[in-house]
């Protein structure tokens, strides 16, 4: 508590109007009670007044920045138009121009960096999984370091102000330095260079912090410091030197869009502003925390919320230049050194969320609320003690945009061709900003990026994200947990029930522990551990904060803390087992109601699915799986397609569109969580196209369970008429309707989990029916099972998922599905898919199976190692029950292409596990025997 004391001492000497709130903050702690504040922004200073700029450690009038604005005079087309002049918007604009694109224009409302960009910490570390994150924060590092005669400072003539000094990450808990370990380990994999440290070591690099409570660190010396404006001010200038335009003080009036053809999707075609209209077909919103202001102009939902974000700069501390940046996540704190002082800050759980950020808040703080910061005030002077003698020069208090799933905003919107975003970077815009930058750049001019950004495409956030307080309770539930440990397989408590199927209350009863999936409660796993306890999942307690009561029983969220584990097996392995089990010796029933379901119909629907797909899914009787390509040949999507009659057609959503008795239908599946993009895909192929077909989504309108194992046709003939022998006797894809117990049924012989088994495709209200009946089944052996039994079985048969070992970078023979691939018809990416078939291919996907010394799992994103030599880091990671072992896919280089599968298995290899190698088997098929 004297420490306490010394910080509002200190506070309160600079900032004495704070001093009775303090006092009386003090006065509850000391008297035990708590203390909330509304979820209110009552107290945000609208009127854009506010320290000024001289309140951050930068000064955007000084030496470093040189306004790149080129003129008053707007051009009459442009090949692209970027809203918005912080470090995403001109970061963007660099690398379009890098690229090749000249004719290209960055519109400001006001100045560069106005926004959030003048008031960021500027902060450059590397080492936050997944590794697309980890990519990308390279990227901009390499940026800045670079000092070649191409660099970006030689392009430039201006020095951004790149100090390298390292950051030194502590850890309090075994499970924080765990996951420590695991990025550092991901990190060795693209070549950065780290070291997992004990506390001694840590306080020998950096002397000022007490390591008492420290269990371990990892440093990381290549890391380092950037001046925003002077970063802002190289991209602009570099790209107005390759022939880009900025105009300052030229706010965007309205956006125009049109549309033209057979189901066209809304098209960008005009910026209007003030000063004049630019006629373009790409517009890119790098807004930031204005970003839905800009999307609401074409109703396109850019799904962020703005929170306001606290930091103090503290005066000269004798012998802090040149030390090391500090992150305690544990303390949900960090520290910035910035030449001889330090500025500190960090997120708490009673953020102040900004309803409305005012438009012209221009250059503008918000007064710091001291009741908020004073939990750093205390982590910052346990972590670092000295502070407690050190006056503060300045504090900043600024907007800071999150998103629902702290992943930035990328990518071209779901709802209108041509209007990209760039936005939502979560307070990392500035280490970011280089690795997105190129990125968007990319997908602009070549249509999809170079790396799997899958985890950043706004393309995954389906309608459901539009609720304002979906949004609000899961931005609040991302930056009240984002320096807390993040397990495998946490879900979130926010913004929960949102779309449920007709089975939901009665798998609860049976133990489902339901997981979220765009925006669906699907079943993860059943609880098979003594009596089942009941799993609802409560509405959002906001942690606590903003006067709410935090949730004191839950046993939900006590059975997600069973999961909370990077060493050994979660709380739910035994179950999850049991559930694989029955899928291989009995028989398992998982509910699958959360797939996307897509009809695609009209004059020319046969041949859209027919260029869409590249398998040919034109069998008569028969389900077929294919992959979809973009014209790079990557995968954008994994999908079983079936051909419909008309009155399959109306069992499955009723009566056809007038004329449509004359069209082809198709009927395509895909994963829940992929729906969207699939979606927005094919609508953009087929229109491309310029065919007569439409894409409609009847997800909502279709339940769908799959009974698996060697006993489901057993199981399914008993509630059935129909002649399962003869009806399935063509094998695995097969299709056929049936009558289940009276209700009708589409059946669809899958082979996604390897065993004999079935789809049931079933109108929603028919759902529970039928799965009652099922389940009654005598002696039967039939378990309930969740999607992560599916997905540890699925890769023991060796298939894909998308967004995980799969993605839009990844051609099908890399991954091994060469043999969906038609050689007898045309289809969108084929020119690529054939090249390879024929030349060869220079990387992969195979399976590994390996246990580390202690036994515990693999989770992903572990490096691999061929003959001693990092050569590629896993993808995805599961445990085969089956096989007692982990099981993991990995993309494995050779020099030289080759057809010869055979050539990507030569070597010896093992997989770092939290800096630990062990041996792995490598396999080119599936490692279990049909």
């Amino acid at each position: 508590m004297a420490s306490m004391k010394s910080a509002f001492r200190i506070a309160a000497e600079f900032y004495p109007t704070q001093l009775s709130l303090q006092q009386s903050r003090m006065n509850l702690w000391k008297s035990g009670r708590s203390y909330s504040r509304a979820f209110s922004t009552s107290n945000v200073r609208g009127d854009g007044s506010g320290p000024v700029p001289s309140a951050v450690p930068y000064d955007r009038s000084g030496s470093n920045f040189d306004s790149a604005a080129t003129g008053d005079k707007l051009p009459s087309s442009a090949d692209a138009v970027i809203i918005g002049g912080g470090v995403a918007g001109c970061s963007a604009l660099y690398h379009l121009t890098k690229l090749g694109m000249k004719n290209v224009v960055l519109l400001d409302r006001s100045k560069l960096t106005a926004g959030t960009t003048w008031h960021s910490a500027g902060l450059v570390w590397r080492l936050r999984l997944p590794d697309t994150t980890i990519q990308l924060m390279t990227r901009t590092r390499d940026l800045l370091v670079d000092t070649s005669e191409t660099s970006l400072q030689a392009e430039s003539g201006v020095d951004a102000g790149w100090v390298q000094n390292g950051t030194l990450f502590v850890a309090t808990q075994n499970d924080r330095l765990d996951i420590m370990k695991r990025t550092a380990s991901m990190g060795h994999a693209v070549g950065i260079e780290s070291s997992v440290i004990s506390p001694a070591e840590a306080k020998e690099i950096h002397p000022f912090v007490n390591v008492d409570d420290v269990v371990g660190a990892v440093y990381s010396p290549g890391d380092g410091i950037v001046e925003p404006a002077g970063l802002v001010s190289a991209y602009s200038r570099a790209a107005v030197r390759n022939g880009a335009k900025i105009f300052e003080d030229c706010p965007v009036l309205t956006i125009e869009t049109s549309k033209e053809g057979f189901h066209s999707s809304r098209q960008v075609s005009a910026v209007h502003t003030d000063r004049g209209t630019i006629r373009t077909q790409c517009v890119l919103n790098c807004g930031g925390a204005w970003a839905p202001y800009v999307g609401a102009m074409v109703g396109v939902n850019v799904p962020l919320y703005p929170v306001r974000h606290h930091y103090v700069v503290t005066d000269s501390i004798e012998g802090m230049r040149g030390l090391p940046h500090v992150r305690d996540y544990d303390q949900s704190i960090y520290f910035k050194t910035h030449g001889d002082a330090v500025s500190f800050g960090g997120y708490e759980k009673d953020a102040i969320f900004i309803d409305d950020i005012p438009k012209d808040f221009d250059f503008s703080l918000y007064d710091l609320d001291w009741d908020v910061f004073s939990q750093h005030m205390t982590a910052a002077m346990h972590r670092m003690p000295s502070l407690e003698k050190v006056r503060l020069k300045s504090t900043v208090c600024g907007p800071e945009s999150f998103t629902p799933d702290h992943y930035p905003l990328v990518g071209e919107s779901p709802e209108v061709r041509g209007f990209y975003v760039s936005c939502g970077f979560n307070s990392s815009g500035i280490m970011l900003s280089g690795g997105i930058g190129q990125q968007i750049a990319e997908w602009i001019i070549h249509g999809k990026p170079s790396l799997d950004m899958c985890h950043f495409d706004i393309q995954r956030f389906g309608a459901y994200a539009r609720g304002k307080t979906w949004l609000r309770e899961r931005c609040h539930e991302e930056v009240a947990t984002k320096d807390s440990v993040k397990y495998p397989n946490d879900q979130p408590l926010a913004s929960r029930n949102m779309i449920k199927d007709p089975l939901h209350k009665e798998l609860l009863k049976e133990g489902c522990v339901y997981e979220v999936s765009n925006g669906w409660e699907r079943p993860g796993y059943f609880w098979r551990q003594g009596a089942i306890p009941d799993l609802k999942i409560l509405p959002y307690d906001y942690c606590g904060a903003y006067g709410h009561g935090a949730h004191v029983d839950y046993p939900y969220r006590d059975a997600l803390m069973q999961e909370c584990s990077f060493t050994d097996h979660p709380g739910s392995h035994k179950s999850i087992g049991q559930e694989c089990e029955a899928t291989h010796k009995t028989a398992a029933l998982y509910n699958l109601s959360s797939f996307g379901k897509l009809l695609v119909q009209g004059r020319d629907a046969q041949l859209a699915i027919d260029w869409l797909c590249s398998n040919n899914v034109r069998q008569e009787g028969k389900a077929a799986f294919s992959c979809m390509l973009n014209k790079q040949g990557g995968v954008e999507a994994e999908v079983m397609v079936t051909p419909l009659s008309a009155d399959l057609h109306q069992f499955l959503v009723g009566s056809p569109p007038g004329g449509a008795d004359n069209d082809s239908l198709y009927y395509v599946v895909c994963g829940g969580s992929t729906l969207t993009h699939v979606q927005c895909h094919m609508q953009r192929a087929i229109q491309d196209q310029k065919f007569d077909a439409a894409v409609q989504d009847v997800t909502s309108n279709i339940g769908v369970l799959s009974l698996q194992g060697p006993r489901s046709t057993e199981i399914l003939q008993q509630l059935t008429k129909t002649d399962l022998s003869v009806a399935g006797a063509s094998g695995m894809g097969t299709q056929f309707t049936m009558d289940i117990v009276g209700r009708p049924a589409l059946a669809m012989r899958v082979p996604y989990l390897g065993q004999s088994g079935y789809e049931l495709h079933i109108t929603m209200d028919s759902l529970l029916q039928v799965y009652e009946q099922l389940m009654k089944v005598p002696d039967s052996g039939l378990v309930n099972a969740g999607f992560r039994a599916m997905k540890s079985v699925s890769l023991e048969w060796n298939h894909c998922s998308w967004g995980a070992d799969l993605g839009g970078c990844d051609t099908p023979v890399e991954a091994g599905l060469g043999s969906t691939c038609s050689q007898f018809k045309d289809y969108l990416g084929k020119e690529v898919v054939d090249e390879q078939l024929q030349n060869g291919i220079t990387r992969r996907r195979v399976l590994l199976a390996g246990k580390p010394e202690n036994g515990g799992p693999l989770l992903g994103s572990e490096p691999v190692y061929r003959d001693g030599k990092v050569v590629s880091y896993t993808r995805r990671a599961e445990y085969s029950h089956l096989l007692n072992t982990n099981l993991a896919s990995a993309y494995i280089p050779v020099e030289t292409a080759t057809t010869n599968a055979a050539d990507f298995a030569k070597g010896r290899f093992e997989i770092e596990r939290m800096g630990e190698r062990f041996p792995a088997e490598l396999f080119l098929k599936a490692p279990i025997k049909k």
